[in-house]
């Protein structure tokens, strides 16, 4: 059985998918860039500051889902450009307690809406 996941508190999607997808213990987040949930405007005036809007919007999804960021297991992380990997190691200090999830990072040639940073992620619910 899978059970979508909404909540307002992160960008509605804009396409054919949920926020997020319950199936028995695990969530799986869809991909988050840096949308301000509000009024659907990229917040990307540095790497920085979209890699914490993209951390925003996950965590928004993971606790309507019934989680915590720290519930995360595995993160899939998409960039146009591996260098931004610095920044993201920074942004996770601040977001998760260790042990941190599990993470692969693809450098791909591009993302929706601009992005430089997309973040997706499987949760587990104990």
């Amino acid at each position: 059985m899978r059970e979508a996941i909404v909540t307002k508190k992160s960008p509605q999607p804009v396409g054919t998918y949920s926020q997020a997808v319950v199936v028995g213990e695990h969530v799986y987040i869809a991909g988050q860039i840096a949308l301000i949930p509000e009024s659907l405007e990229m917040n990307n005036a540095n790497i920085e500051t979209e890699v914490k809007q993209s951390f925003d919007n996950l965590n928004a999804i993971a606790i309507a889902a019934g989680g915590t960021l720290d519930a995360i297991c595995n993160l899939t992380v998409y960039v146009t450009n591996i260098e931004f990997v610095t920044a993201i190691n920074e942004a996770m200090t601040s977001y998760f307690n260790g042990p941190f999830p599990a993470r692969a990072v693809v450098q791909v040639s591009a993302l929706p809406r601009g992005a430089r940073v997309e973040i997706a992620a499987i949760m587990y619910l104990a």
